[in-house]
């Protein structure tokens, strides 16, 4: 057995699928070491040009819907994930014909049904993050999505905001995407404490009547006699309400 080990990005899987063909490999296992015990290491080196060439082989046998589809089955971060889309890009390569609605394939439906929850967690990021106002007057928000879905997300953040130099950080992975009014870089943020218990110093001083602003806005658009909890839970799992100001004050109680 071949054990594949890459940098863990997109265009690290796509360089890697390159050297399995390139080299022949039959029998290959992603590894998240650098070492196995139970084959050969074979270790990528992630090539712009290489992963190019794979995701251009790609298109000329599915449509660009269902090639981005494996991106967002990638962001899922989902164990065996790896696996999962060799076996689609192999099915792919072997047929040479549009397998995209194959669902009789399990390679086909694993990585339809997966990009499926990540696209629904992506719309549900966008609707979710609430930002603060800092003193530097940058408008920052903390996410814990279940999936990588940051990079999904900027289109839709830099067209609504762009105006605004903001920030959104995802605590589970470590990193963030950060807008300076001209590009969306990634960002690394040390935090000595959870964001959970931030001083208000690093507030603006008109942070606090916003979100008061807005809790009672909520409020008042909240009908009493009209509550359905398990819709509301439905559609805001309790997952996302850590950061979300209108919940700070338990306004919608369990």
């Amino acid at each position: 057995m071949q054990i594949i080990n890459y940098d863990k990005t997109f265009q690290g899987f796509l360089s890697a699928v390159f050297d399995i063909y390139e080299y022949r490999f039959k029998n290959v296992k992603f590894s998240i070491s650098d070492t196995s015990l139970f084959g050969e290491t074979h270790s990528v080196v992630t090539s712009e040009e290489n992963a190019s060439r794979v995701w251009k082989g790609l298109l000329k046998y599915i449509s660009s819907i269902s090639a981005n589809q494996l991106y967002k089955c990638f962001l899922s971060e989902h164990k065996e994930v790896e696996q999962l889309l060799y076996r689609y890009i192999k099915y792919v390569f072997d047929s040479k014909a549009p397998i995209d609605h194959d669902y009789s394939n399990e390679a086909v439906l694993g990585v339809w049904q997966t990009a499926k929850k990540v696209y629904r967690e992506k719309h549900r990021m966008e609707a979710f993050v609430r930002f603060k106002l800092t003193k530097e007057k940058l408008y920052y928000a903390i996410v814990e999505p279940d999936f990588n879905v940051l990079p999904l997300i900027i289109n839709h953040f830099q067209k609504r905001y762009a105006d605004q130099r903001w920030m959104i950080y995802d605590m589970k992975r470590k990193y963030g995407i950060h807008y300076d009014l001209k590009e969306v870089t990634r960002v690394i943020v040390n935090f000595v404490d959870k964001p959970s218990s931030e001083s208000t110093i690093i507030h603006d001083e008109k942070e606090e009547l916003y979100q008061d602003l807005w809790k009672n806005y909520f409020n008042s658009v909240n009908i009493p006699s009209r509550k359905n909890m398990k819709l509301h839970i439905q559609h805001m799992p309790y997952r996302y309400w850590k950061y979300l100001i209108e919940k700070e004050s338990n306004i919608l109680k369990r």
